[in-house]
């Protein structure tokens, strides 16, 4: 009898965890022994093959296709990291990017500098290659969006923080001619975002190329800005050895992009 009540009880919590929680999902074992789902509960569902490991501390539901986005969900909404698509993957994933070959071939992820990935993320096989950069460079929160994805929802970057991001990583892992590529279909951005984004930008580098090139596309929100408030520090920078020097924004930028129409 007792036996019976707890099979009952024990298929109740299932039942409420299957339909509470979407499918396509990771869910960690830490947030689910938050939820009252024991760990010995959670290795009776896994012997049962309700779940699936795919690593220590994740599982997945038995036969459900779970992407790396599934993975970035459980990031996010379990773990609290502020883990996200970035750069050109955000921009590819909201139509912004001539570069939407590469979006199925590798993920570009920014985090915040506190943010530790756990190994299961890091190492399980999505399917694809996934850069995470963590960097202090931007507040963690500040223009994300929510983008949907299945049944779930992740928080990815704006364009005007995925184009910020893209400046971050240039110009070594992200050539500053094709941002400007990129800047350019940007015409249709938010004044108020990008200003937000310009004052809580702690890189001098991201935030004077981000105006040059848009100031190069000629996007008219460029108007709305308000750059007394900006801060773009002072002296010369650099960005690249051998390149064209900007007056106007003190910066130094590869010939072809200066010379380019």
């Amino acid at each position: 009898m007792y036996i019976g009540i707890m099979n009952t009880v024990k298929k109740a919590k299932l039942n409420t965890l299957l339909s509470s929680q979407p499918a396509g999902i990771v869910l960690t074992s830490s947030w689910l022994a938050g939820q009252g789902y024991s760990l010995e509960l959670q290795k009776q569902y896994r012997k049962s093959q309700w779940f699936d490991s795919i690593g220590t501390g994740a599982l997945v539901r038995h036969g459900d296709p779970v992407d790396y986005l599934g993975g970035v969900y459980a990031l996010q909404t379990q773990l609290g990291l502020t883990v996200h698509p970035a750069g050109k993957t955000a921009l590819s994933m909201q139509g912004k990017s001539h570069y939407l070959e590469l979006s199925a071939k590798k993920a570009q992820l920014f985090g915040g500098v506190d943010d530790a990935l756990p190994l299961w993320f890091k190492k399980h096989d999505w399917g694809l290659s996934l850069d995470c950069k963590l960097s202090s460079f931007l507040p963690p929160e500040l223009g994300l969006v929510e983008y949907a994805h299945k049944s779930f929802k992740v928080k990815i970057s704006s364009p005007a923080r995925a184009v910020m991001e893209c400046l971050y990583l240039a110009p070594k892992a992200q050539p500053i001619l094709e941002v400007f590529e990129l800047m350019e279909g940007l015409n249709n951005l938010r004044p108020a975002v990008v200003q937000a984004l310009l004052e809580g930008c702690n890189s001098v580098k991201v935030k004077r190329l981000f105006l040059y090139l848009a100031d190069k596309a000629g996007h008219d929100w460029m108007a709305y800005l308000k750059l007394d408030k900006v801060d773009l520090g002072s002296g010369k920078r650099a960005i690249v050895s051998d390149g064209v020097y900007v007056s106007k924004y003190q910066i130094t930028v590869p010939r072809e992009l200066e010379k380019h129409v």
